[in-house]
């Protein structure tokens, strides 16, 4: 029930001081449902910003500015990933140059120790550990992870491999998507 809406503003002109001279400055903006940003929202920018500059060919656009607006509609757990994968697919429908696409899964390990994918809000709040990955589509590798609570080595490893298996279903969803999209248009 987790929803995020995703705009892309660029690429334009950027102001003096956040100009990079051989590449586009990217800004990730996260807006949450209700009050200003505050802790939580910046780091998930970060978490988004970094994740996107990793896919997106920014030299490409060399001093200019790309700009993405996240907007939190409802939140019931897995909002990290749930802004990644938007982002991913704002990315996509603007059209901007990607190396690879990238996916967003949220791992949670209870109290047993068995892993839920794609948690809600309840579902966080009684697991031991949280846990969230962005998996490229190319070679199905975690390009960025955020963590919370404790967990072993071992159990990462298996809430890797889970959320490695949980993309192909979203780089699906993600092809069924465009193909919808623009099979109308032509």
């Amino acid at each position: 029930d987790t929803s995020v809406l995703a705009g892309v503003y660029g690429p334009a002109e950027v102001k003096v001081s956040k100009e990079i001279y051989d590449r586009a400055t990217l800004e990730v903006l996260v807006q949450p449902k209700v009050g200003l940003p505050g802790v939580r929202e910046r780091s998930q920018e970060q978490c988004v910003r970094e994740t996107c500059e990793a896919s997106l060919l920014l030299t490409l656009h060399p001093r200019s500015s790309l700009t993405l607006i996240l907007q939190v509609l409802h939140d019931d757990g897995s909002l990290l990933s749930c802004s990644l994968n938007a982002a991913c697919m704002a990315l996509m429908d603007a059209g901007l140059p990607m190396s690879c696409l990238f996916c967003g899964v949220t791992c949670a390990i209870d109290t047993d120790g068995q892993i839920i994918t794609d948690p809600t809000a309840a579902q966080e709040k009684e697991s031991r550990a949280l846990m969230t990955f962005a998996i490229d589509s190319k070679e199905r590798r975690v390009m960025m992870s955020s963590t919370k609570g404790s967990f072993s080595v071992h159990e990462m490893q298996q809430c890797i491999a889970v959320s490695q298996k949980a993309s192909e279903k979203i780089f699906q969803f993600y092809r069924d998507s465009v193909r919808r999209r623009y099979s109308k248009t032509l």
